[in-house]
């Protein structure tokens, strides 16, 4: 075959002079068929539909997809002429990288090298690719960095396997890196990993592949089988595993059986299983969580079970254990807003009143959950929100101008909305505040509201928060919010975490339209409320979707105590889930989101309550502070459990 000749403006004249085929499509209906022909392998449909495209703001793209269904066949000069041609570009950074894997597959690393010094965005693959490509060129010292892409517990990508062959031949990885990674990866649930990377150690020690699956699938059982003594590292491993699995669903049986073993076992394994087990206590908040914890000093724990073991000790209400812990945590997991505030609190509490405010003032500058929490706890009420510029006419219609932010408004106008915010990211991660907010300003006049939102949270010193928290279709939520007698500030909390305001926004599990309703659920409501002829598509519609989300919160609020914290749960995880997740004796309502199980629901829940505030503030309302809005959670029915 011959190589792939670049598509340049003059080739699509002469196609558009020479085809035979009568174009009537528009350009953005050529631009269509021309990405199904890039999906299907139809090089000709492509070619055909790209005299259509000259002056289009996705021609670029079209021509990568050219070159890409190509590209074992292209030459340099090639590539190089559409790098020249979009210099600065997104789609410059993805051919970058096509080229580089081509690259790579060729075994041209004096090219590579040279090429990747352009990338700005690297992935795994890519990383390997160049550490192979600086050992192929006698780079000293370029094995030993891809040491650490060893410790995880996910599969990791082909082009870094021969860099691990040679790890293990030049004795820069031993026999513990293999159990650390076999941790980590039975951890995460990838049995597969586990049970590859076993080739690195004797045959002897390897645990089967059958044992493996049993200490997964039946802990309990797998343990009561357990001979004794153990014999090498890897039954120790699979005994620390079944352990854990076990304490995830019976944490007492768990101790027990720790308690017959733990003699065999060394101090480190032996702290290592005891945080486990009462780490998946705390995830269960089982009552013992805490104590089970303290067995073990805080400096023998990692990172995860420190986390949890804060939470436990916030749960029983032991401040006096959690500095301890927040120090012992490694260095860039301690000085996240998160574990900065709750040392405060712990200080606050014992007493230790100037070293919490210390902390207390540098958090309570950041626009999140924690900085607000932090303000209010030097005694500063949030009474407005921050609007330090805000851009005019002039400033959008220049912004408007960017070619870059023209692609993005593209994509957008061909329903590529993935796409466009790819692109749009890409244009304004350089600019400064002021072309930023004009950007999201921009942004937002066209309701491509969470463009707009993602754009103007990116600005340091000048702010304007109506466009990181817009609140559109107004006239019809008071509707709703008014008769159900729900927060409108809230609601609209809710909504911005669920789907920022994309009236067609789709989750990977179904749910649908502003509120995020799943299939069901709509279904459920649509009966309730007397809705006929309901089908999936009119969860997209603003007037629908509104009307059944706020009566399903407010089913959830009556459900819930009419606590917004736990009905945020609810909405989030399932009211009887959020139920579950209370405490025996009241709990204050920021405990109760720190310690909800799913990091997805705790993370929800927080930045719900947190937007809560903004918008509190943005429609005049200023009478409740973010303390109060969280309040007391009140004790879990007997019933529930």
């Amino acid at each position: 075959m011959p190589p792939f000749r670049l598509i340049t403006r003059s080739f699509v004249a002469s196609l558009l002079l020479t085809s035979s085929i009568t174009y009537s499509a528009t350009p953005d209906e050529a631009f269509q068929a021309a990405r199904k022909a890039y999906k299907d392998g139809d090089v000709a449909t492509l070619d055909a539909n790209l005299p259509l495209l000259d002056g289009h703001e996705l021609l670029p793209y079209v021509e990568y997809w050219r070159l890409s269904m190509d590209i074992e066949q292209v030459w340099p000069n090639q590539i190089q002429t559409f790098l020249s041609n979009t210099d600065g570009m997104l789609v410059a950074e993805r051919m970058r990288a096509k080229w580089l894997r081509e690259l790579a597959r060729r075994a041209q690393w004096t090219d590579f090298l040279a090429m990747s010094r352009q990338l700005s965005t690297w992935d795994t693959e890519l990383t390997c690719y160049s550490l192979q490509a600086r050992i192929a060129l006698g780079e000293t010292g370029a094995l030993k960095e891809a040491r650490d892409l060893w410790f995880t517990g996910r599969p990791q990508p082909e082009s870094c396997l021969p860099l691990f062959e040679s790890l293990f031949e030049e004795n820069l990885l031993e026999a513990d890196a293999v159990w650390a990674r076999f941790r980590l990866a039975l951890n995460s649930g990838n049995r597969s990993v586990a049970k590859a990377i076993l080739k690195y150690v004797p045959a002897a020690e390897r645990p089967s592949s059958q044992n493996i699956n049993r200490a997964a699938r039946r802990p309990q059982t797998y343990l009561k089988q357990l001979s004794m003594p153990l014999q090498n590292r890897g039954q120790t491993e699979l005994a620390l595993y079944a352990l854990y699995k076990t304490g995830r669903s019976w944490p007492h049986v768990a101790v027990r059986k720790l308690a017959e073993i733990e003699d065999q076992l060394p101090d480190e394994d032996r702290s290592y299983a005891v945080g486990q087990i009462a780490m998946a206590a705390a995830w269960k908040h089982h009552p013992d969580a805490h104590d089970w914890f303290k067995k073990v000093d805080p400096r023998d724990l990692n990172d995860k079970q420190l986390e949890w073991r804060v939470r436990a000790a916030l749960r029983s209400g032991d401040w006096g254990d959690i500095v301890g812990c927040v120090e012992a945590m490694s260095p860039g997991k301690r000085s996240t807003s998160r574990w900065r505030y709750w040392k405060a609190r712990a200080l606050q509490t014992t007493g230790q009143q100037f070293e919490a405010n210390a902390l207390l003032a540098s958090l309570s500058n950041e626009f999140n959950f924690y900085g607000q929490l932090a303000a209010e706890n030097l005694g500063n009420t949030m009474s407005f929100v921050p609007q330090t510029y805000r851009p005019d006419a002039s400033d959008v219609a220049i912004i408007a101008q960017e070619p870059g932010l023209q692609r993005g408004m593209a994509f957008y106008r061909n329903s590529m909305r993935y796409e466009g915010a790819l692109e749009w990211a890409w244009t304004v991660k350089d600019y400064d505040d002021r072309q930023l907010l004009a950007a999201a300003a921009l942004a937002s006049r066209n309701e491509w509201y969470e463009r707009a939102i993602h754009t103007a949270e990116r600005t340091r010193i000048l702010h304007d928060f109506s466009l990181r928290f817009p609140a559109p279709y107004r006239d019809v939520m008071r509707l709703y919010t008014d008769e159900l007698e729900l927060d409108e500030a809230w609601v609209y909390g809710l909504i911005r975490q669920e789907s920022r305001f994309v009236t067609t926004a789709r989750s990977t599990a179904g749910a649908g339209g502003l509120m995020q309703l799943m299939p069901s659920t709509a279904k459920w409501m649509a009966k309730r409320l007397g809705l006929k002829g309901h089908h999936s598509k009119l969860v997209n519609r603003v007037d629908t979707n509104i009307s059944m989300g706020t009566s399903y919160l407010r089913q959830v609020m009556d459900t819930l105590d009419n606590h917004p914290v736990l009905a945020s749960a609810g909405y989030n995880a399932g009211p009887r889930r959020a139920a579950r997740w209370r405490d025996v004796k009241p709990l204050a309502g920021d405990v109760y989101a720190e310690t909800i199980p799913f990091p997805e629901t705790r993370g929800y829940v927080k930045k719900v309550m947190s937007n809560t505030m903004y918008y509190a503030r943005l429609f005049g309302q200023t009478n409740l502070s973010l303390r109060d809005r969280l309040g007391t959670v009140p004790p879990r029915p007997v019933d529930t459990n």
